[in-house]
């Protein structure tokens, strides 16, 4: 829908990118909207824009200031970005109950993600630019769905069936549970955190064991999954520093999905980051702590462009892809749109694909 400018509120997000004379867009799809894009948009004297229908927090453009935008939204999925949404909302519901005192409703937290797993049979390749939505207030609802959707997908590409994928969906989902019991001061907190604090923060995966029943919608490997989310193959992980033989496979898979949404995101205290390129630093600056077969599903999954697939490069570029090497598949041969120069991403390390324009 379009929207005057002057009745925009921080929280919108933009449906397509914002050009001003220039080759560039002053604002990318995408983009949720704060209070200084909104003064650049004025600045530039731009009357009106295209949103989103939904705002990151979930609610429904108000539709009395608003026109129907007919060409349809570029992006994400409106559909897909609502359903998002939403699902957050709702989680945060049950972790706001969970501070308080509640218990875990499993058949609840499994109805809520239901929608989103359906959406998922469909190939659905948008949740790929859900780090766009990234925001900080809401960061710890966000991460929870998100992780159980990537991990689905990485469970799907694994060939799982589907009882298996949703099991898996759950223990992302609820890995984090336990955060429910943390001071809140630490989950909010907007500076790195220190050893002690971080130390306080680690005692999470225990919570959620404890805070999650055992219930008959929940096998009993996916409530050891929660529990060791955070073990890491080469034994430097946590609570127990278990090695690769004595971690369950689904806490493996929601390992990948955690951290890798975890590094695109925007949080308190760092900026997100393309998924291309966290991809390639879980590659290799990780390396060791991931089951390779996860992390290369999930990289296959990202990488889902062929030739003629249209990107946006770190700079700003938009590119054309030529050629795709299968060793490299982050990093394919492409075609400058604006002048059409040839590049080989593999040899300019300095620029990366920062997301997908067009399949």
């Amino acid at each position: 829908m379009i929207v005057n400018v002057e009745e925009l509120k921080a929280g919108s997000i933009l449906a397509e990118d914002i050009y001003m004379r220039t080759n560039r867009p002053i604002i990318t799809a995408k983009t949720v909207l704060a209070e200084e894009h909104i003064k650049i948009l004025k600045a530039f004297l731009v009357e009106k824009i295209p949103v989103q229908n939904t705002q990151i927090d979930g609610t429904k453009m108000n539709q009395s200031n608003t026109s129907i935008h007919n060409k349809g939204e570029k992006g994400i999925k409106s559909d897909f970005i609502d359903l998002f949404l939403h699902t957050v909302q709702l989680y945060k519901k049950e972790f706001i109950s969970w501070q308080s005192g509640l218990s875990v409703n499993i058949a609840n937290i499994r109805n809520i993600l239901l929608p989103l797993l359906e959406q998922l049979k469909d190939g659905s390749t948008e949740i790929f630019s859900l780090y766009h939505l990234s925001n900080k207030k809401e960061y710890i609802y966000q991460h929870s769905i998100a992780v159980a959707i990537i991990s689905a997908l990485i469970a799907q590409k694994l060939n799982y069936n589907y009882r298996d994928t949703i099991q898996v969906a759950l223990a992302g989902c609820l890995s984090d549970a336990g955060m429910a019991k943390i001071e809140q001061r630490l989950l909010h907190k907007t500076e790195p955190l220190t050893e002690e604090e971080f130390n306080e923060v680690k005692k999470h995966t225990r919570y959620s064991l404890e805070m999650i029943p055992e219930h008959t919608l929940l096998k009993n490997e996916t409530r050891l999954a929660i529990f060791q989310h955070h073990e890491r193959i080469d034994g430097s992980g946590y609570p127990m520093g278990n090695v690769d033989t004595k971690i369950h496979v689904f806490a493996k898979i929601i390992a990948v999905a955690d951290t890798f949404h975890a590094m695109t995101s925007e949080r308190l205290y760092r900026k997100k980051h393309s998924p291309f390129r966290v991809i390639e630093q879980m590659h290799q600056d990780h390396f060791g702590k991931f089951d390779l077969t996860i992390l290369q599903a999930l990289s296959n999954a990202i990488t889902q462009f062929t030739t003629g697939s249209k990107v946006r490069l770190s700079n700003g570029e938009k590119a054309e892809v030529l050629f795709i090497e299968g060793n490299v598949s982050t990093r394919p041969l492409v075609k400058i749109i604006e002048n059409e120069m040839i590049l080989d991403l593999e040899k300019n390390r300095h620029l990366f694909i920062d997301e997908i324009l067009e399949y």
